[in-house]
């Protein structure tokens, strides 16, 4: 498994991070105002789910254990300065996740009456060089299909049975049995039902878990100025305690924030190929603050809550030699998280994870649920058989979640690792060789909004002629025009990927407030 969580993947990451950054001139940050807005205004369609819930599905697959276990293993073997990689990962990833699910969006494909799509499909569309987008495109699908129906469900089957248990006590075979039959439930009703689901639970979720580490950290408010300055210290090998793991600060830090935010897998992008926008940017855009909720705050209080009540040891892992014992006894794991609630409200700290890891690693469970689906619909869209198959790899998945149950922490963990590392390695050489569409895509993005328009996205003026989905065009009486009112390109017929036109939306549109 080295290989695939190596230095090279990480400095990957970064790097094309760093780019997108660079070359869109931060629109993680400048384009803020944008996320808010399309999440507010996205609306859905028979063929798709609103921009809502496309984050609300990308969230579930994001917020699971790795924002609680996730979190307090990277403190447990990378020390406190593992945060500060979390940060700095989730801000690069950001732009990352923009792009991805852009792309997504532009190459997306109607099948059997949804959309379907994500870096398969951008892969196959997207790169020119058939002999490189084909081996690519199926690898990334095989994997994925891999990694969420047999690796990927074991780690949160794990986390949820063994929470439940230090709570109550309750058999992990009867934990992974209801919760195998819950996620059929739902699962095997489509896309329209986890979206319907996942906008229910994930808002109300990560509210409440959020509230409550707020409230820890609150109790230990004198003891947060010098966590901050342990962070900080220590993520640059400059807190003596931790001399000599500065490569090991890094990396838990970055494998841990890309475990839990996906930037640079392309998970998220299969959620969001099944939005009805009328940009592919809008779409990409709302991702990008996806991983803000995920990293920037969900797995940061769970961070803060750890460290500021001193809930935590930290151990080499190449010598095993324990660095700092707050927890005698305790290996990492929502156990850290658990003491953390414990030490301010007693006897609530158990009960309270276990229900918090139950719907984190649900969502999740159901995301892997989805992203089953889209790319076995990818790899099965030539075959009748293709539904059928669907339904024997959701059942594989449920008999993972019921084996997951019963599974180490270490065999679950490394388990889930191998299928993200695949997966990651295939996008991640993608969207290197999709700079060029990428960067057309954004700009045709940034050149409407400069505009003032309103933009809706057609595929020809960014130099794509391979965009799968309908075109539309604005409604008859309307006239584009600019903001002067002079009649702009009127006898054009509008062209957009994504189907009927938002309402009232059309090229040349001024935006409106």
């Amino acid at each position: 498994m080295g290989w695939l969580w190596s230095t090279p993947m990480v400095v990957l990451i970064l790097a094309v991070g760093l780019f997108f950054t660079l070359r869109f001139a931060f629109p993680q940050v400048r384009r803020v105002g944008d996320m808010l807005r399309q999440l507010a205004r996205g609306g859905d369609s028979e063929r798709g789910v609103s921009s809502f819930e496309a984050l609300a599905m990308a969230l579930g697959g994001r917020i699971g254990v790795g924002n609680i276990a996730g979190v307090a293993t990277a403190i447990g073997f990378g020390g406190p300065g593992a945060m500060f990689w979390m940060w700095v990962t989730a801000i690069v990833g950001s732009a990352v996740a923009i792009v991805e699910s852009s792309l997504a969006q532009v190459w997306k494909e109607e099948v059997a009456g949804e959309y379907r799509g994500g870096p398969a499909y951008y892969i196959e569309k997207g790169i020119k060089f058939r002999w490189i987008a084909m081996p690519l495109a199926i690898a990334y699908a095989v994997s994925t299909v891999f990694a969420t129906t047999i690796t990927g469900p074991s780690i949160q089957a794990f986390n949820i049975a063994e929470s439940v248990n230090n709570a109550w006590g309750v058999d992990p075979r009867i934990t992974g049995i209801v919760v195998a039959i819950l996620f059929c439930a739902v699962v095997l009703g489509g896309m329209k039902r986890i979206g319907k689901v996942c906008g229910v639970v994930v808002p109300f979720m990560a509210t409440a878990y959020v509230l409550l580490g707020l409230v820890v950290v609150a109790l230990n408010a004198p003891r947060v100025p010098e966590m901050f300055a342990l962070i900080f210290r220590s993520a640059f090998g400059g807190e003596a305690l931790y001399g000599g793991m500065l490569g090991a600060i890094i990396m838990w830090g970055v494998k841990r924030a890309i475990y839990s935010s996906e930037a640079g897998t392309g998970s998220g992008a299969q959620a969001s190929a099944a939005a009805e926008v009328s940009h592919p940017v809008k779409q990409g855009l709302s991702q990008g603050f996806s991983v803000y909720v995920d990293t920037l705050l969900v797995c940061t209080i769970t961070g803060l809550m750890i460290l500021s009540t001193n809930s935590y040891n930290v151990v080499r892992e190449d010598t095993g030699q324990t660095l700092v014992e707050h927890v005698p006894g305790l290996a990492a794991g929502p156990g850290y998280t658990q003491a953390a609630i414990e030490s301010v409200l007693p006897g609530f700290g158990a009960p309270f994870i276990a229900i918090a890891m139950f719907f984190f690693a649900f969502t999740t469970l159901l995301s892997f649920g989805f992203y089953a689906d889209t790319n076995i619909a990818y790899l099965m869209r030539r075959k009748r058989a293709g539904r059928t198959v669907t339904v024997i790899f959701q059942l594989v998945l449920a008999g993972s979640i019921l084996l997951g149950s019963f599974r180490s922490s270490e065999f679950a963990w490394a388990l889930a690792d191998i299928g993200i590392g695949l997966y990651t390695w295939v996008n991640l050489i993608a969207l290197v060789l999709l700079i060029g569409p990428a960067v057309a895509v954004f700009k045709d993005y940034e050149r409407q909004r400069r505009s003032g328009l309103n933009p809706i996205f057609d595929p020809e003026e960014a130099g794509i002629t391979n965009a799968p989905c309908g075109r539309a065009s604005p409604p008859a009486t309307a006239r584009p025009t600019t903001r002067a009112g002079r009649p702009r390109r009127a006898d054009r017929l509008l062209r957009t990927h994504a189907g009927p036109p938002e309402p009232s939306v059309y090229l040349g549109a001024p935006e409106s407030s």
